[in-house]
């Protein structure tokens, strides 16, 4: 069962770039609602995987206490726009916890920081872009590619820029018309800025928290006996 929630799990990460692809070569009508039904699809195997391991409460705690951080991190950092160290704390519970861990804490983030700046059709996109930064850094650390900080922040740098190209994907496909090559490069350029300020700051914040608090975090798993999910 554990393997085909699994196999369910990669399905539908790659189904919805399929589904943005064929609504934009078809130009598909009502595409908002086709792809916010699917991204809505594709978070729903991470929960049930996350239930069907029966985790303890000591292996809940770590996405409960980073999810947290990354929340009270997105308020402080409000009035500066894109430059939050959400990603970074996602990144680093995929690497320290796993990559369902790190999906389970960027889903969670979004969904309860969005409590305060505003729910909407955008939010089970910041479920899916952020889950998918925490899970791909998981599988990347199951690979031994993120072992150094440098590849940290070299992948949390791409990563973010990936953030922001998975929400303006969203946006050229449900609410921009015509779909021309002109109105796709527009809309990605006028996202761009934001994207590179979401990129430094990913990485500014590594820089001084990722080698210190893996190494806290790797004590507490020990201490405690926390699994990766």
């Amino acid at each position: 069962m554990n393997k085909l929630l699994k196999i369910t799990e990669i399905i539908m990460l790659v189904l919805v770039p399929a589904i943005l692809i064929l609504c934009a070569y078809f130009n598909i009508e009502h595409t908002a609602v086709i792809t916010l039904v699917t991204v809505i699809l594709s978070i729903i195997p991470f929960f049930i995987h996350f239930e069907k391991q029966k985790p303890r409460p000591r292996d809940i705690m770590p996405i409960v206490v980073l999810s947290a951080i990354a929340v009270a991190g997105r308020i402080i950092f409000a009035p500066f726009p894109n430059f939050k160290p959400v990603s970074a704390i996602v990144i680093i519970s995929g690497v320290c916890f796993g990559k369902q861990n790190g999906f389970m804490t960027g889903a969670i983030t979004a969904l309860a920081s969005n409590m305060f700046f505003g729910q909407g059709p955008w939010t089970p996109w910041q479920m899916y872009a952020w889950g998918l930064i925490g899970y791909i850094a998981g599988a990347l650390n199951n690979c031994h590619l993120l072992d150094k900080t440098y590849k940290v922040c070299i992948y949390g740098f791409i990563s973010a820029l990936f953030y922001g190209f998975i929400l303006d994907s969203w946006y050229i496909i449900g609410y921009v018309s015509p779909i021309t090559l002109n109105t796709i490069l527009t809309a990605y350029f006028a996202g761009l800025p934001f994207s590179l300020s979401h990129a430094v700051a990913t990485v500014l914040f590594l820089i001084p928290i990722f080698a210190l608090w893996r190494k806290k975090i790797d004590r507490i798993k020990i201490k405690y006996g926390i699994y990766d999910l």
